[in-house]
């Protein structure tokens, strides 16, 4: 099946770079262009594509706002949205994670990893850059509460390599590969964990684990 995107940047050129990579890769097509968030949420409406690969920085709608109204919690029928950035505002990516992202790439990650977040998301998978990840430990771990919750139940040893593997920021595929596991098993697992500390997603995971070592 092929998967359909949209993607938005203010910028033509690296608009015209992401569609050359993702047209060239197989089983991914591009179906639309958007140089603002507005105009990316319009689009991803009307053509309902499988993934939207958006800009964090746009104008009239930045990427923030984007993402909210086309996969934030209050959306009933939501668009897989993966962020792409530079990273300079590190703030901005975590906040695109609560307003429910599915996946993070920096603007330098290369074909291989921007075609794989795609078709993660596509399939309702995760997939964040490792880079990411650790960044947003290093820039968000420090804020987190003094004590925080212990689980409302002990994790299991499988879920201890499980969350270890999530904090050196792994996607579901390599975590079952390195603990040859399958992928249902590994969904399995994840959501228990989150389940069992209260986490929403990877990055929230990825801090709760560095915080607990602290």
């Amino acid at each position: 099946m092929t998967v359909r995107v949209v993607i938005a940047d203010d910028q033509a050129l690296v608009r015209t770079g992401l569609r050359m990579i993702l047209d060239a890769q197989p089983g991914i097509e591009v179906v639309g262009e958007a140089a603002d968030g507005a105009e990316a949420v319009s689009l991803a409406r009307r053509l309902r594509p499988d993934v939207c690969l958006l800009d964090i920085r746009m104008p009239v709608m930045d990427g923030l706002a984007a993402t909210r109204a086309l996969a934030g919690p209050d959306v009933a029928d939501p668009v897989p949205v993966v962020v792409i950035t530079t990273f300079d505002l590190d703030e901005y990516v975590y906040s695109a994670l609560r307003a429910g992202a599915r996946g993070f790439l920096l603007k330098d990650s290369g074909p291989t990893l921007l075609a794989e977040a795609v078709r993660a998301a596509a399939r309702g998978d995760a997939l964040i850059d490792p880079n990411v990840t650790v960044r947003l430990i290093e820039a968000f771990a420090g804020a987190a509460p003094e004590h925080l919750p212990l689980p409302v139940s002990p994790l299991t040893d499988r879920e201890q390599s499980v969350l270890a593997a999530v904090a050196r920021g792994l996607g579901n595929t390599e975590i079952g590969d390195e603990l040859h596991i399958s992928l249902s098993t590994v969904k399995t697992h994840l959501g228990s964990i989150m389940t069992k500390t209260g986490t929403r997603n990877r990055v929230e995971l990825a801090i709760w684990a560095h915080e607990r070592r602290r």
